[in-house]
């Protein structure tokens, strides 16, 4: 997926008009949210304190999008869609206010009214403030919860919580599949939680220790590289912008410390990162490869993106990894790796707390473009392993399509062809981290982990190969 910027960056009039600069860069423009607002935010004027409250409006409004328009549509005589598009984002901005921050309530309808006749003139500005008025008067958001969204149904969870229905489909799903059943409304709930930004010491470059050295800095959970960033910025670090620490959640760390720790026979001196963009589990995999005499491949098709992974990797020494720009799927030889991580491209549901508009941008039709290249990527790693090597399948997402049901169908695929693939019993690899299932895979959950939702398979190809069947 294209990152696209805004085509004329809009001068921002206070918080609340940068806030609502982002809302109209994503609706109109289809910008990203993270790549967008840092110019939004140094072309704002802002100081400290404003940038964090426009932040919070800008991106909880993203987030609450589904709930915040249940209650709109119940205001209005018309279908939202029949509403000029700068109208309907500054009454999303002002119910946000309304109803999910402790905004007075005066301020909220006055701010946003006076905001609407800068964006959008007297006429529009008339139908937010008569809109907003009656929002504030009619209750409270848990008042509104209970009319737009009465019932513990997944069409009313996926309004109370602001998640579009096929999403909130999957989630039941998947938690129901490993006996989670009555764990939606928390994995819900930790979805609109702003993620705090998770840290990692690179091993062989910079100890742990010294990040934790920072009073603004507190120990993760489960990897012995993390730490957590309680305020600030990653950049205001030194080691973050030297490249010997970088920013990378806990769960995908967890993923290549799987990797690496998983027993296999043999040699270990090759490891490869087959879909290597952006760089995050690459550059912890080098670290890891100094301290164990390996040395990492790392594949990224698309050049931009190689060039990412160069930049995460440019504090390590010379001849530690290696880039290449190709095709994971047919540019390595065959039984060359010891080790080798797909780290595959998906939908990232499991990622939805860090990305506030990706909820409303994907749809079940990625799935269908994103299962084929799933399967290529994992049977290609399995090609590339040797035998009795171990190869590592990772998404950043729970639903079955791009879980289980891959690694079923390759595993299925292999075995036709007279492959040996073993399943590695995952959970006791990450010894330490409670509550991953009862295997061989393992996922990691939002409200159970506090980390982003990730799948993990680790698979070891055989060394010998069934008789072909007749």
């Amino acid at each position: 997926m294209n990152q696209r910027r805004p085509r004329h960056p809009r001068p921002a009039r206070g918080a609340r008009g940068a806030a609502y600069d982002l809302l109209h860069a994503v609706a109109a423009d289809d910008a990203y949210a993270n790549l967008v607002w840092p110019d939004i935010l140094a072309h704002s004027g802002l100081d400290e304190r404003d940038s964090a409250f426009a932040t919070e409006l800008a991106y909880g409004t993203l987030r609450w999008r589904g709930f915040l328009d249940a209650v709109i549509a119940d205001c209005l005589d018309r279908p939202l869609d029949r509403i000029d598009p700068r109208v309907l984002d500054l009454l999303r901005l002002g119910t946000y206010q309304l109803l999910m921050v402790s905004t007075a309530d005066h301020a909220a309808v006055a701010e946003t009214v006076t905001l609407a006749k800068s964006v959008a003139g007297e006429g529009p500005a008339r139908l937010v403030n008569a809109v907003l008025r009656r929002i504030a008067r009619e209750g409270d958001r848990d008042v509104w919860r209970a009319r737009v969204a009465p019932t513990e149904s997944i069409s009313d969870l996926s309004v109370a919580w602001s998640h579009p229905q096929w999403i909130t489909t999957a989630l039941a799903e998947a938690l129901a599949a490993h006996g989670r059943r009555d764990e939606l409304t928390d994995l819900l709930q930790a979805d609109n939680i702003p993620a705090r930004p998770t840290l990692i010491a690179r091993p062989s470059l910079l100890p742990v220790a010294e990040l934790l050295a920072d009073p603004g800095v507190e120990p993760g959970r489960w990897s012995p590289y993390a730490a957590v960033l309680r305020h600030g910025r990653p950049d205001d670090i030194a080691a973050v912008r030297d490249g010997r620490a970088g920013v990378q959640d806990e769960g995908s760390q967890l993923i290549v410390l799987a990797l690496v720790d998983a027993p296999l026979e043999g040699p270990d001196r090759t490891w490869v990162d087959l879909a290597s963009g952006p760089g995050g589990k690459a550059a912890l995999l080098a670290g890891l490869a100094v301290e164990r005499g390996a040395h990492l491949i790392a594949v990224e098709p698309h050049e931009h993106r190689a060039q990412l992974v160069r930049q995460a990797l440019r504090a390590y020494p010379r001849g530690v990894a290696e880039v290449i720009c190709a095709d994971g799927r047919d540019s390595l030889p065959a039984a060359s790796a010891d080790r080798v991580l797909v780290d595959a491209p998906c939908t990232g549901l499991g990622a939805l707390r860090r990305r506030p508009e990706a909820r409303w941008r994907r749809s079940p039709a990625d799935l269908a473009t994103l299962g084929p290249l799933q399967r290529e990527l994992l049977e290609a790693a399995m090609t590339i392993v040797r035998p009795g090597g171990v190869v590592a399948y990772a998404t950043c997402s729970p639903h079955r399509g791009e879980t289980d049901a891959v690694v079923d169908d390759v595993v299925r695929r292999l075995t036709d062809r007279g492959e040996v693939v073993e399943r590695v019993d995952a959970p006791p690899v990450l010894d330490g981290v409670p509550d991953l299932g009862p295997g061989p895979h393992v996922r990691l959950w939002p409200h159970i982990h506090g980390t982003d939702g990730m799948y993990l398979a680790l698979l070891r190809r055989g060394t010998t190969a069934l008789p072909s069947p007749v």
